[in-house]
C-alpha cells in the first residue's frame, strides 16, 4: 500500500508542475492499487478519484472530471453521509466542474450546499469555506453579475487575509480572482492595481521567478494591453514568456497560456505573422504532449483560425474550426456556449466561401440550442446571438441582424450596465447596422455614446476607441459634415500611427480617405 500511496503523492506533485500525462499515470497506477487492497468505495481510494477529477477537469475535460467527482460524491455520501468534510469537498468541486461546463443553475445548487455545510461544521472563517465562496464569486461572474461575484471575492479575501495572512498562496489567488473581475467589467486601471499588488508579494515570498509570480505578469501584460499600453504589456508577457520557458519548460502550460497571450497581443496589432508564429509555436508544444488541457488547445486552434481568414488562407480556416468544432462537441456537448460560438465562425466562414448549403445543419444546431440557452443566469447566449447578428449583417440579412442585435444591447445593459465594455460592442455594433441600413442619425447616437463610454474607460488612444472615431468620421462623410469627417479622420490616423506605426494597413487607408475627403470640399 506504501508503494501506491506514493503514487497519488507522486501524482499531486506532477499536477502541481503542469505534467498532466505523468500525474495521470500516477493516479490510474494509485488508484489501481487502492481498489484491489481496499476496495472501490474506501475513503481513500475516493481521494485518489477525487484527484483524477480535479486532473480531468484542469486538463479541459469536464465530463471525465463530472464522472470521477459524481463517483467520488456517491461513494463518501454512501460512507461517510452527505455532511461529513471529505462528503462536502465533492459537492465543492462538482459545483466548480458544473460552472466550467457552464450548467450554473446546478452549479449554484452545489456551491451553496458546500457552503452551507462547511460553515456549519467548521465555520465561516475556516480556509475551506472560504474557497466554497471563492468559487460562488466565480460563478457569479460567469452568471452575468459581476456586485455579487465581487461581494463573494471581498468576503473570501477579507477572511482568508485574516485567518491565512496577506501573503498566502490562497489569498493572492482570491485576489488575482478579483482583478480578473474588475478586467472583464472594464475596470481596467483598478484590475492592473490588484495584479501589480499581487505580484509585489510573490516577487517577495517566491522569487522573480516562481510559477505564481510569472503568471502575474501575465496577467498584467493582458491588463495593459487592455488599456493601450502596449508597450509596458509586450515588456511583461515578454518577461513572463522568457522567464517560463527556462525555469518551467516550453511545453507547460503556463508558459502556452502566456505564448497564447502574446499570440493575442500581436493578432491585435494586425502583426499576423508573429502572431501566427506565437500560435504555431504553441501548438508544437500541445500536438507533442499525448494528453493536454484540450480547453485551451481549442482555444488556440479557434484563434489560429481566425488568424489563417484574415490572411486569405480561407481552407486552412477551415481545416481549424473544424477540429475545434469535432473536439469540443466530443468534449463539451453540441450545446455547450463554446461549442455553439466555434459553429457560428465556421458558418460565417462558409458565407464568406459562398458553401450556405454547408452551413444549413449549422444554423439549426445553433439556433435550437440558442433559444434553448436563453433562459438560463448566463450572458454567454447573448455573445452567440451577437455572433449571429454579425453573420446576417454580411448576408445583407439587415433586419434580421437588427433583431439579434438590440436583443444583444438589451440583455447586456440589463445584466453588465450600461457602461460594460461587452455592451459598449453591442452599442458599436447597432451604430454599424444603422449606418448599413441609411439611418444615419440614429448611427451617430450610437456611435457617440460609444465614443463617451470607451474614451472615460480606456481614454483617448485604445484602438476601440479609435475604431469608434473612425467610425464616426465615416458617417459624417456620408452625412455631408466635410469639417466633422476630417477631425475624425484626422484623429485616428494621429492615434493609429501612435499604435501600430506609419505602414499599417489603417493608417493608408485613412489617408487616402483624407486625400479624397478634401477633394470633395475643395469642390464644393
Amino acid at each position: 500500500m506504501l508503494v501506491h500511496a506514493t503514487f497519488n503523492l507522486l501524482g499531486n506533485l506532477r499536477r502541481i508542475e503542469g505534467q498532466f500525462d505523468e500525474a495521470k499515470e500516477m493516479y490510474r497506477q494509485a488508484l489501481q492499487g487502492f481498489e484491489k487492497h481496499l476496495g472501490l468505495d474506501h475513503p481513500s481510494t475516493l481521494d485518489i478519484v477525487d484527484n483524477l477529477g480535479g486532473l480531468y477537469s484542469q486538463q479541459g475535460m469536464p465530463k471525465e472530471g463530472e464522472r470521477m467527482f459524481r463517483r467520488a460524491l456517491e461513494g463518501r455520501e454512501k460512507r461517510l453521509g452527505p455532511d461529513h468534510t471529505s462528503t462536502l469537498v465533492s459537492v465543492n468541486n462538482l459545483g466548480r466542474n458544473y460552472t466550467d461546463q457552464n450548467n450554473l443553475d446546478e452549479a449554484e445548487v452545489m456551491l451553496l450546499r458546500a457552503l452551507k455545510g462547511r460553515e456549519k461544521a467548521l465555520g465561516a472563517s475556516h480556509p475551506m469555506s472560504l474557497d466554497t465562496v471563492d468559487n460562488l464569486g466565480f460563478l457569479y461572474s460567469r452568471q452575468g453579475k459581476p456586485k455579487k461575484a465581487e461581494e463573494m471575492y471581498m468576503r473570501a479575501l477579507q477572511g482568508k487575509e485574516k485567518t491565512l495572512g496577506l501573503d498566502h498562496t490562497s489569498t493572492l489567488a482570491t485576489l488575482d480572482n478579483l482583478g480578473h473581475l474588475y478586467q472583464d467589467q472594464g475596470m481596467l486601471c483598478r484590475a492592473e492595481e490588484i495584479y501589480r499588488r499581487a505580484l509585489d508579494r510573490y516577487e517577495e515570498e517566491l522569487g522573480r521567478d516562481h510559477k505564481l509570480t510569472l503568471e502575474m505578469l501575465n496577467n498584467i501584460g493582458t491588463a495593459c494591453a487592455d488599456q493601450g499600453k502596449l508597450d509596458e504589456a509586450e515588456k511583461m508577457l515578454c518577461r513572463a514568456h522568457e522567464g517560463s520557458e527556462r525555469v518551467l519548460g516550453r511545453d507547460h502550460s503556463t508558459t502556452l497560456s502566456i505564448v497564447f497571450n502574446l499570440g493575442k497581443f500581436y493578432a491585435d496589432q494586425g502583426k499576423l505573422d508573429k502572431a501566427e508564429g506565437m500560435y504555431q509555436w504553441a501548438l508544437e508544444s500541445y500536438e507533442h504532449a499525448l494528453e493536454c488541457d484540450h480547453a485551451s488547445k481549442f482555444k488556440l486552434l479557434s484563434n489560429l483560425g481566425s488568424i489563417y481568414r484574415r490572411q486569405g488562407k480561407l481552407d486552412d480556416a477551415e481545416a481549424m474550426y473544424r477540429q475545434v468544432l469535432e473536439g469540443r462537441e466530443q468534449a463539451l456537448g453540441h450545446d455547450h456556449v463554446s461549442t455553439l460560438q466555434t459553429a457560428c465562425d465556421l458558418y460565417s466562414l462558409y458565407t464568406d466561401q459562398d458553401k450556405l448549403d454547408e452551413g444549413v445543419g449549422l444554423l439549426s444546431q445553433v439556433h435550437k440550442a440558442t433559444e434553448k440557452a436563453l433562459g438560463s443566469n448566463s450572458t454567454s447566449p447573448l455573445d452567440i446571438l451577437q455572433n449571429w447578428g454579425s453573420i446576417y449583417r454580411r448576408q445583407g440579412k439587415l433586419d434580421d441582424a437588427e433583431a439579434m442585435y438590440k436583443l444583444v444591447l438589451e440583455g447586456r445593459e440589463k445584466v453588465l450596465g450600461h457602461d460594460h465594455t461587452s455592451t459598449l460592442n453591442a452599442v458599436n455594433n447597432v451604430g454599424l447596422l444603422y449606418a448599413d441600413q441609411g439611418k444615419l442619425d440614429e448611427a451617430e447616437e450610437m456611435y457617440k455614446r460609444a465614443l463617451k463610454a470607451r474614451e472615460a474607460a480606456f481614454g483617448p488612444d485604445h484602438t476601440s476607441t479609435l475604431n469608434t472615431v473612425n467610425n464616426l468620421g465615416i458617417l459624417y462623410s456620408r452625412q455631408g459634415k466635410l469639417d466633422k469627417a476630417e477631425e475624425m479622420y484626422e484623429r485616428a490616423l494621429k492615434g493609429y500611427e501612435k499604435r501600430f506605426g506609419t505602414d499599417d494597413s489603417q493608417c493608408h487607408r485613412l489617408r487616402r480617405a483624407l486625400v479624397t475627403l478634401r477633394q470633395r470640399a475643395g469642390s464644393q
